[in-house]
């Protein structure tokens, strides 16, 4: 019986666990809890949208030659800077603003009013940006404002360049294939986006 004894509690600790083990995935299910669907309310999947906040989904890179002159009226009296500009251009959504009257839950599927894509930064990338001509008139004192402002001009461009180009177009596209992947892994089984 002394011997039998280790064998025993072996045997009861087995059985221990494997009831353990069985309550843990079957016991649930019997009781009605865990049937693997999740249920969302709109206030749920509201915050999970929100919480990606603003949502930068494009980036486009632009160059732009700028030539600004400014010519006097008397002879010699013209400065020029013709500058290379390289910029950076990015869009996306801010999800923000969303409220609960763009969000509708039933069953299984999601239809989401997204808010409009919009620029949310455009700056010139300074490393690669440079003058490549400066020309002072004879009669003129050196304007360090002259390249101040083609730089901003040249922003300008690269942004108007960047809409024309179609990017606030690709950043809606791409928000919405990212959020369409976001509720589909968590159990959606359809994501439809509604237009106002």
């Amino acid at each position: 019986m002394q011997k039998l004894r280790p064998y025993l509690a072996f045997v009861a600790l087995l059985g221990i666990f494997s009831f353990g083990l069985w309550a843990g995935f079957f016991g649930p299910r019997l009781l009605g809890f865990g049937s693997g669907q999740r249920v969302y309310g709109t206030a749920t999947v509201l915050q999970q949208v929100q919480t990606l906040s603003e949502f930068v989904t494009v980036k486009y890179v632009m160059e732009k030659v700028v030539v600004l002159e400014d010519a006097k009226w008397y002879p010699g009296g013209e400065s020029r800077v013709l500058l290379v500009a390289h910029g950076i251009v990015k869009a996306g959504v801010d999800f923000k603003p969303m409220a609960a009257a763009d969000v509708r839950v039933s069953g299984k599927t999601i239809a989401l009013r997204l808010p409009a894509a919009k620029i949310t930064d455009a700056y010139l990338d300074e490393k690669q940006t440079r003058v490549v001509e400066r020309t002072t008139g004879l009669l003129r004192l050196f304007d360090k404002d002259l390249e101040q402002t083609a730089r901003q001009n040249a922003l300008d461009e690269i942004r108007r360049s960047a809409r024309l180009s179609g990017i606030l177009k690709d950043a809606e596209e791409r928000a919405r294939d990212q959020i369409k992947i976001l509720f589909l892994q968590l159990g959606f089984e359809e994501v439809k986006f509604v237009k106002d």
